[in-house]
Parts: structure tokens; sequence; C-alpha cells
């Protein structure tokens, strides 16, 4: 079993909040929050990627920044390396979560709060800590 690439939006406001997105009952690790993205599709570069899973996943365009370290997370039925990139939502961009059960804006104290997908928590760790 290979590695998948999976790619992820660290979506920042101007207020320095940071979305997160929980799973839907369909999804695996349902009920679990997470940075939303999904797969690199073999040849894709990663930020178009990110784009085009955001589009799918929150009906929204982003602007895509620096990309973060990246986390490597064995499931147990699927190894995942997750390639994180800070962004922005685009001009007048409005989320509305497509796949997901609920979208909220975090405040740094709110991480620690809620149950987190594994592959997710080293980069909100990374991020209250390494901004």
């Amino acid at each position: 079993m290979g590695m998948i690439n999976v790619v992820c939006a660290v979506i920042q406001d101007d207020d320095g909040r940071v979305m997160a997105c929980q799973r839907s009952e369909h999804q695996s690790h349902a009920g679990k929050w997470e940075f939303p993205g999904g797969k690199v599709e073999t040849g894709e570069d990663p930020r178009d990627a990110l784009r085009r899973e955001i589009r799918e996943e929150l009906g929204c365009e982003i602007e895509v920044g620096d990309r973060l370290p990246e986390v490597k997370h064995d499931y147990g039925d699927v190894a995942i390396c997750l390639i994180p990139f800070v962004c922005r939502l685009g001009e007048g961009a409005e989320p509305v979560p497509h796949e997901h059960a609920a979208v909220r804006w975090l405040e740094e104290g709110d991480f620690p709060s809620l149950d987190w997908a594994e592959a997710d928590i080293p980069i909100w760790r990374h991020w209250i800590g390494g901004q």
C-alpha cells in the first residue's frame, strides 16, 4: 500500500481565526474535525488540487499561500502524506459545506476542544505554536 498525497487548507480570516470542517456521517472518520482538502490526483500540482477540492467541498475560491510542514500518518487502512497550505478565502467567497456536517471559525483556544482527525492535530499544534 502506497502513501496517498492529500492537501489541506488552513484558511485564515482577517481576524486571525482559522476554518475547521466536521466530517459528515457518510465519510470515514465521521464526526472528526479537519482542515478542508482532499487527494492530489496523479500529476496534479498540490496547489491546483487544493483549489479544486475547496471548490468541490465548500463551493468557493481560495488564495493559496505558504506551504506548511507535511504530516505523514498511517490510519491502518490508509497511509497519507498531508500537505497543508496557509490560505485565504477569495474575494467575496462564502464557504458552504457541500460534503461536511459543519464549518466553524476557530480562535486559537478552540482547537484543543474539538475531536480532530489524527493527521490534522500536528498541523494546528504547529499553527498555534509557530505562526
